[in-house]
């Protein structure tokens, strides 16, 4: 899997999922798998700040790549809880270190050693995530795998996003929960980018 040039910001690109097969634990030492939730580039197409999740995921693999490591895309399929699917994730990446995002644009980087509720760095406040932010995650998530310590990805603050933001990410939220399918497994799928506006 190729990922689009990542010199400047592509808004209008689309991406679709192309399902490959069921998810099974990866071999490859040097890959990070980038796990989503059951709505993600499906029933949604961009964040809650209007981020096109085709950015999202050029961006997080642009990062990965960079550093020499390989992206695989897994889909979650049976629940959008961001700790469960981050967790599933490194219990399925050749590294042991994934990458789990909402539809909404919450993000985690996990390690399958860990908890599940623990985790190595937590992206909360979604509508402070821009695409500079996810590729600073992919490069982390990287890194981690190759064995590093980087320092965590600087997080804005913003007091007033939660009261400002709550209402359309509990929304979100529910949408995400109505697209869970309880019965099915993670399945392994490819980024097909595309041009277009993303909706």
């Amino acid at each position: 899997m190729t990922t689009p040039p990542a010199t400047a910001a592509q808004p209008g690109r689309t991406v679709s999922l192309r399902e490959i097969g069921p998810a099974r634990r990866g071999t490859r030492e040097d890959e990070v798998v980038v796990a989503l939730s059951p709505a993600f580039a499906g029933h949604f197409s961009k964040t809650i700040v209007d981020v096109p999740h085709a950015e999202v995921l050029r961006q997080l693999m642009a990062g990965i790549e960079e550093q020499g490591v390989t992206a695989r895309l897994i889909r979650v399929r049976d629940t959008a809880d961001l700790a469960a699917i981050s967790h599933i994730g490194a219990k399925l990446s050749g590294s042991g270190i994934s990458v789990g995002i909402l539809s909404r644009g919450t993000t985690m980087i996990h390690q399958k050693d860990l908890a599940r509720l623990s985790n190595l760095e937590l992206f909360p406040q979604s509508p402070l995530l821009d695409a500079a932010v996810f590729r600073m995650i992919g490069s982390n998530a990287a890194q981690y795998a190759k064995g590093e310590s980087p320092q965590p990805v600087p997080t804005r603050n913003d007091q007033m996003a939660r009261p400002r933001w709550q209402a359309k990410a509990a929304l979100l939220h529910l949408k995400e929960f109505e697209c869970i399918e309880g019965d099915r497994g993670p399945v392994e799928v490819e980024a097909v980018f595309g041009p277009g506006t993303a909706g």
